[in-house]
């Protein structure tokens, strides 16, 4: 019998803009994620940047919870002027409702729409002007490089180059490399300056998974916050959800720098993801983990009914995938 599909939305917070990180950043996860259904259930990836309407929301992710999306995964590429409270109120009954959540910011205040989530992930991210890390002794510069750009910053190397995480143990299924169970995932794409990730204090459901450490100053900082089901206030059982502290770890230029990157970035660029095939099986491995991980449970079920009253829409149709030169 032909499995349902795995439907992923993936969608930038910001409009599409020349020269700039866009949902055409991140092709070669596109790619990744089309071909992880190839032997076993299908996988339907819708590829979008934000878009404004007349009434300054996105169409889309302000119906995030009527659609029938089984995830949403988030790069929140804007300074504060992303997500419209609407828009938040609607992903957050989305993953109320059991939908799977991703999200991935940077360095400063890049991505801090997401602070307004009003799930705990939303404070899971810590920003240079908006809920920062707890431990005032992180609130300054780890990147010493490249001086335009605050904190939270961390050095994990250059963009085109690996670092090696630490798994918090007890090891996450997320970092189970699946050709080899008795192995932990070891590498990450690594970026000249990260954002700041934490595991909510008051969210049981919430805790960090992998760490990695400041090339510059040694300083380990957390990478991954994963959040399992549990009770909401609602009664319902609210999805699974990872906070990341870089989309840097999915974009085609840390995978692959030969695809370019905007005209600002100007920091010297590393080797290590295109000469080292285990670094690159292991951020491909990893993302299918989190695909599978985050997927509603009995996705098919859950949404059936509803799909047969005419009530649910996919969140729009998939696009031909487009190479991009990013």
């Amino acid at each position: 019998m032909k499995s349902n599909p795995l439907r992923i939305l993936l969608q930038t917070t910001t409009p599409g803009t020349a020269d700039d990180w866009s949902i055409e950043s991140f092709s070669l996860l596109r790619r990744e994620l089309e071909e992880s259904g190839r032997d076993g259930r299908p996988v339907v990836v819708t590829a979008r940047n934000r878009e404004i309407s007349a009434s300054g929301i996105d169409p889309i992710l302000a119906r995030i919870d009527r659609s029938d999306c089984d995830e949403l995964w988030l790069f929140a590429l804007d300074s504060g002027a992303g997500l419209t409270a609407g828009e938040c109120a609607a992903i957050d009954r989305f993953w109320r409702q059991g939908g799977g959540l991703v999200t991935a910011r940077d360095h400063q205040d890049l991505g801090s729409s997401l602070g307004s989530l009003p799930c705990g992930v939303g404070l899971a991210n810590h920003f240079h002007s908006l809920n920062p890390e707890a431990d005032v002794s992180r609130r300054g510069a780890d990147d010493f490089e490249t001086a335009a750009i605050s904190w939270p910053n961390y050095h994990s190397g250059k963009n085109g180059d690996f670092q090696r995480i630490t798994a918090i143990e007890p090891v996450h299924p997320l970092l189970i490399d699946p050709a080899d169970p008795t192995r932990t995932l070891e590498f990450f794409p690594s970026h000249p300056h990260e954002g700041a990730v934490g595991a909510p204090p008051d969210c049981q459901s919430a805790r960090v998974i992998a760490v990695g450490r400041s090339a510059a100053t040694g300083r380990p900082f957390n990478l991954i916050v994963a959040f399992e089901r549990g009770a909401a206030d609602s009664g319902r059982s609210p999805g699974r959800a990872v906070a990341h502290s870089s989309f840097h770890h999915f974009a085609d230029y840390n995978w692959d720098t030969r695809k370019g990157a905007p005209s600002f970035v100007t920091e010297p660029e590393g080797t290590g993801m295109a000469t080292s095939a285990r670094a690159a099986a292991d951020v491909r491995a990893y993302v299918g983990n989190l695909a599978r991980w985050v997927a509603p449970v009995e996705t098919a079920g859950r949404w059936k009914e509803r799909r047969a009253k005419g009530l649910l829409k996919p969140p729009s149709e998939p696009t031909p995938r487009q190479e991009s030169s990013r």
